[in-house]
């Protein structure tokens, strides 16, 4: 039996300026410079152990490096993640010119340095021209990314390669906000799932005819989530700790990006029984998902259309209906 369900949504820590001080080395083991930083599954550990709540799932990964937004299902609410998923991003990046790393970001080895160019705002601004709307993009070697069922992170750590094929990816919004010569780059990033703003760091270098790495990386939004409605590791162990912790949750189903339905009596019981059942709710939507509610406005599940019942009223028809994910708070 669960002690939490909800959604909780952490500001992971990550790197920061104050580690300016410690930049790649180029005598350090791939993708290692010692830098301890949490992984979103050092994070989920922390939590459960904190919380004693074992079912615990995140919606996506964020790097070590990488700071913000992760998103955490708790309880029952890890039936939900799958829902959560798939959604745009928007980070704040900083990027160093000068010099490549073999996890394109600032905890790698240096691969590759090179002089960076006299730049301008304007020569940036044509370069991002070429990465916005639906690109091509190559995920970098060490990623999460599975290849005959292992990590890819895992095959480079030993040292082999892999052929990776370009995906389409999309960056909605790339802003520059400023360019601090010779070599820093800051930017704020609205992308599609997906995206790796490393590769985005690593292709910008080149495309400026230098070489890059990414140097800090925040997330300020996960799909409907932002950083307003995050908390820090500190003030989850301390609302733990208050026994507070509840509080911080927000209820199953929230903001997720899907129609709302409220159920009568009938249609919530015949729905918790796996039953097909006609509901008359205005227009009949394109077959697909919905939230339900019961009449108390608790979240109930998510259910799929079938489609139009049979011999239905034409001017008020109703659509077939059964349960894709049922919840009950108390199992």
């Amino acid at each position: 039996m669960s002690q939490y369900n909800g959604l909780l949504i952490v500001d992971k820590p990550g790197k920061t300026r104050n580690d300016d001080a410690a930049p790649p080395q180029t005598e350090s083991e791939p993708g290692d410079t010692n830098r301890k930083l949490p992984t979103s599954h050092d994070v989920v550990q922390q939590v459960r152990r904190w919380s004693q709540e074992r079912r615990i799932g995140h919606t996506g990964t964020l790097d070590p490096m990488a700071s913000g937004v992760l998103v955490l299902c708790l309880g029952v609410a890890t039936r939900l993640v799958e829902y959560y998923q798939r959604h745009d991003k928007q980070y704040y990046a900083e990027i160093m010119l000068g010099a490549a790393t073999d996890t394109y970001d600032a905890l790698g080895r240096i691969t590759q340095q090179a002089p960076v160019p006299q730049l301008d705002e304007a020569q940036i601004e044509r370069a991002l021209a070429q990465f916005r709307g639906e690109v091509q993009q190559v995920p970098p070697l060490f990623s999460a990314l599975k290849m005959q069922g292992e990590s890819l992170h895992r095959k480079a750590r030993r040292g082999e390669t892999a052929a990776l094929a370009p995906r389409p990816i999309t960056f909605h919004q790339l802003e520059l906000l400023a360019y601090t010569p010779p070599n820093r780059i800051c930017m704020r990033i609205r992308c599609s799932a997906g995206a790796y703003i490393r590769s985005l760091a690593h292709d910008l270098g080149q495309v400026l005819h230098s070489c890059a790495y990414l140097d800090i990386l925040r997330r300020e939004q996960a799909g409907p989530f932002g950083l307003a409605d995050a908390h820090t590791l500190p003030q989850i162990e301390s609302a733990i700790q208050q026994q507070r912790f509840a509080e911080m949750l927000l209820p199953l189903g929230t903001r997720l990006d899907l129609p709302q339905l409220t159920l009568d009596e009938e249609a919530h019981t015949r729905l918790g029984y796996g039953q097909k059942t006609p509901i008359v709710a205005g227009p009949p939507p394109v077959e697909g998902l919905a939230q339900a509610y019961a009449t108390d406005g608790s979240f109930a599940g998510i259910i799929r259309c079938l489609g139009v019942a049979q011999d239905t009223d034409s001017a008020n028809p109703a659509t077939i209906w059964k349960a894709e994910k049922w919840f009950n708070t108390e199992s």
